[in-house]
């Protein structure tokens, strides 16, 4: 790789690095312990494992899509970095703001990101729509997952 190649690496470890530092700043803590959980919610060591992998993929997915288009796909490029600023609204929201109601919103509007992403990453790369399927499982998941705690408890949503 040239350095070119290594600085659009970078770039993007580092966008989706600020993204995730949304799930730092903002965590689950005792708020969020209190609260009652569907039986089938994973367990909390779960959450960061699948987050790194996810990142990681969309890291590769979003260098990928440059490399293969440079320059013609920044309109899609531009849907990823909004995706990601959706993304770190979530933590915000569910764990700062503690409005699970709000954050159902938003993981919607992540959901419908990640989908445009992925399909305006296919022209350029079949493998970067590969990689970010995992993503939107999970999203998918979080999705019913904030919607059933809103149900659970309404009494704190």
């Amino acid at each position: 790789m040239d350095s070119s190649a290594w600085i659009s690496l970078g770039v993007f470890v580092a966008l989706n690095f600020a993204a995730a530092a949304s799930g730092g700043a903002f965590r689950p803590g005792a708020w969020y312990a209190a609260l009652e959980k569907p039986s089938w919610t994973p367990p909390n060591w779960a959450f960061p494992v699948v987050w790194l992998a996810i990142f990681t993929f969309n890291i590769f997915a979003g260098w990928l899509v440059w490399q293969a288009a440079g320059s013609a796909a920044l309109p899609a490029l531009g849907v990823y970095a909004a995706s990601l600023v959706v993304n770190a609204a979530w933590s915000w929201l569910f764990f700062g703001r503690r409005r699970m109601d709000l954050a159902l919103i938003d993981v919607v509007a992540l959901w419908l990101s990640i989908a445009a992403v992925m399909a305006m990453f296919a022209p350029f790369s079949l493998l970067s729509t590969a990689l970010l399927s995992p993503y939107v499982l999970w999203v998918t998941i979080a999705g019913f997952l904030n919607f059933r705690m809103i149900q659970l408890n309404r009494a704190t949503a």
